[in-house]
């Protein structure tokens, strides 16, 4: 007689994916980050459309944020899929 594999429980799946995997908090910084970026990109282009003076130039430092937040993001997808690649090596062996 073989023994058929019966499927996990709803509980332990939604506890499974709703757990924090290594990255994750990487990429939500990166979000923030990226997001506060483009907030002030948006803020500094303002002026030059509604005939305003121009911000100083610390303010346009501070756009640069988006491109921080992207690679604190891709750093953490970067992590996320070291961590899984290590996992699935694990498995195998």
């Amino acid at each position: 007689m073989t023994v058929t594999p019966q499927p996990e429980p709803a509980a332990a799946r939604t506890a499974d994916a709703d757990a924090a995997r290594p990255g994750d908090a990487l990429v939500k910084a990166g979000g923030i980050v990226f997001i506060v970026g483009a907030v002030a990109t948006l803020a500094t282009m303002a002026p030059l459309f509604l005939d305003m003076d121009p911000f100083p130039s610390y303010a346009w430092a501070v756009c640069m944020l988006m491109g921080v937040g992207f690679m604190i993001s891709a750093a953490g997808v970067l992590r996320s899929a070291a961590a899984q690649r290590t996992a699935a090596r694990a498995s195998q062996a």
